[in-house]
């Protein structure tokens, strides 16, 4: 039998969530929205490009949370975009109520799943899903570190003149301009990235992979990004459903480790069949843990704006 995965959010993040997938035949898939007939429609859809692709993965859409029960793996997409005129405490308290809902409807229907959160601000709603669904900290994780590595891997690749798949890259911090790539840990094949990259062009990508998001929501002028995001949510339940031990930056619920608790922040962990199974901590310079403090006490800000409305 295969693994069961649900998609909360039939945008285009969720429905391009699905679509990895399935054509990657990791699980059947649920696709949940509120709107009645888009989750149905683009779920049938890419259940017609089965015989097509050659994949039996079977998709389903709907719009009742009883569809989405026993699921091994449940993902959360669904939020508000910010609206001109919206404050950043609007739209967190948006959703907030939003993440919350989400989970608090999906969780007893599926309570050994591992849920994986998408939305905005990430690291605060993966805080809010944390605390909504009762689970251990090993079973809820941010997608974030697997996006942002992934831009900042693409942007080295195209400067350096190498694949993709020979740069290996880490960073850590919240998912947004205060994120902290960390050079130092960056190699082609295992070696340094300053081999083949200057100082002062590697800081001018590693500060284009802070602003990754807000370069395609400037592109696109109305939306953000889907495909890659859409991709990072796939690798890493891949990784779950595999059990493939990988090593991934996610954001995970720290309990001391660098110096931080409370708050959900980017690390590397080790990723598998239990979810999170092990937070990695680097050895980092004076300079890269200021750096650390300032990303955390920026999503620590918006965890308290979390914690003031009672949540």
């Amino acid at each position: 039998m295969r693994k069961k995965v649900s998609i909360i959010g039939a945008g285009n993040v969720g429905a391009t969530t699905a679509h990895w997938l399935a054509a990657k035949q990791l699980a059947d898939i649920v696709l949940l929205d509120i709107v009645e007939g888009v989750p149905q429609g683009k779920g049938l859809d890419l259940l017609q490009s089965g015989p097509i692709e050659g994949f039996d993965s079977y998709v389903v859409g709907t719009n009742d949370y009883a569809d989405t029960a026993n699921s091994d793996i449940i993902v959360v997409t669904s939020g508000a975009p910010r609206k001109p005129g919206m404050s950043r405490e609007d739209l967190i308290k948006i959703n907030t109520d939003i993440t919350r809902q989400c989970v608090q409807n999906a969780v007893p229907g599926s309570p050994n799943a591992i849920l994986i959160l998408v939305n905005n601000p990430l690291d605060a709603m993966s805080y809010v899903a944390f605390k909504a669904s009762g689970f251990p900290r090993n079973r809820v994780l941010g997608m974030a570190g697997v996006l942002d590595t992934a831009r900042y891997r693409t942007f080295l690749a195209r400067e350096a003149g190498v694949s993709v798949e020979d740069v290996q890259a880490m960073l850590l911090g919240g998912h947004g301009d205060e994120m902290v790539p960390l050079p130092r840990f960056t190699t082609v094949s295992g070696m340094p990235i300053t081999q083949f990259i200057d100082a002062d062009k590697l800081e001018a990508i590693v500060n284009r992979a802070r602003k990754g998001g807000g370069e395609i929501v400037a592109l696109l002028k109305t939306g953000s990004a889907y495909y890659a995001p859409a991709a990072a949510v796939a690798q890493m339940i891949e990784a779950i459903l595999l059990d493939k031990k990988r090593v991934l930056p996610c954001a995970a619920y720290l309990e001391g480790e660098y110096g931080l608790s409370d708050l959900y922040f980017g690390v590397p962990i080790v990723l598998g069949a239990g979810g999170m199974e092990k937070i990695i901590e680097l050895p980092l310079s004076e300079d890269e843990q200021a750096l650390v403090q300032k990303s955390a006490d920026a999503v620590s800000s918006t965890i308290d704006i979390i914690k003031n409305m009672g949540s």
